[in-house]
């Protein structure tokens, strides 16, 4: 076995996400160059926070966290380039397993009773492949054990790129985009929310809305990076 493994290395070599670099045997996905080059935040710390604070007065959320930090044109960039648009989902699983050890160990999330991941349009999902906050979602839920739910929140308009609108155009295109199907997987829930990166914070806010607006007893947010 172990030499069938060393046979593909060789014709399929392994190599970091981020740079290239081939990975060690130890390594999986980022090498561990890269994981700490990574702009961690402490979020997952404080019940008051730079991403709580972006919601005061839109969404009444019981906490929020992200991953990391993301600048323009930083490394946490291009792990999300790579994530959403290069066929990578697993770097989404992994992050979400980083994330859900996180929440274990700072005991935030032990009142959740499931994930909801940012729905895609059915038509953007086939495009790209596969749901990005989907496999974050899932990552967490591998470390921590709250069950996910994929099929309550659904997307119901069709929306191009939301990466170079404004604040006020971005909201208007996702205040009503969102529809929660099956309002009884939600009812007297606890809800994770979880996108894979925060801009505004309108696509979640929208998200919320409509899942309190369906009988949820609470909202969080978790997301892999935070837009500065």
């Amino acid at each position: 076995m172990r030499f069938f493994e060393n046979l593909l290395n060789i014709i399929f070599p392994q190599v970091c996400c981020v740079c290239g670099a081939g990975l060690t045997k130890n390594e999986e996905i980022i090498c561990f160059h890269c994981r700490s080059e990574l702009p961690k935040n402490n979020f997952s710390n404080l019940r008051e926070n730079e991403l709580v604070n972006r919601f005061y007065g839109k969404l009444a959320i019981d906490f929020g966290v992200a991953y990391l930090d993301f600048h323009k044109s930083g490394i946490t960039q291009k792990l999300l380039h790579q994530f959403k648009y290069n066929n990578y989902p697993e770097i989404g699983r992994l992050t979400g397993n980083w994330l859900g050890h996180e929440l274990l160990k700072n005991k935030i999330c032990d009142k959740i009773d499931i994930i909801i991941p940012v729905p895609l349009h059915p038509r953007k999902e086939r495009k790209r492949g596969y749901n990005q906050s989907q496999y974050f979602a899932e990552g967490i839920s591998e470390i921590t054990k709250i069950p996910t739910e994929f099929s309550s929140l659904q997307r119901v308009n069709y929306e191009d790129s939301q990466t170079h609108k404004s604040k006020e155009q971005r909201w208007k295109s996702v205040k009503n985009a969102f529809q929660v199907i099956d309002k009884k997987n939600v009812k007297n829930k606890n809800v994770l929310l979880v996108d894979d990166v925060i801009t505004t914070g309108a696509t979640l806010e929208a998200c919320g809305h409509q899942i309190l607006q369906s009988g949820a007893a609470g909202i969080s947010v978790a997301a892999m990076a935070l837009a500065k």
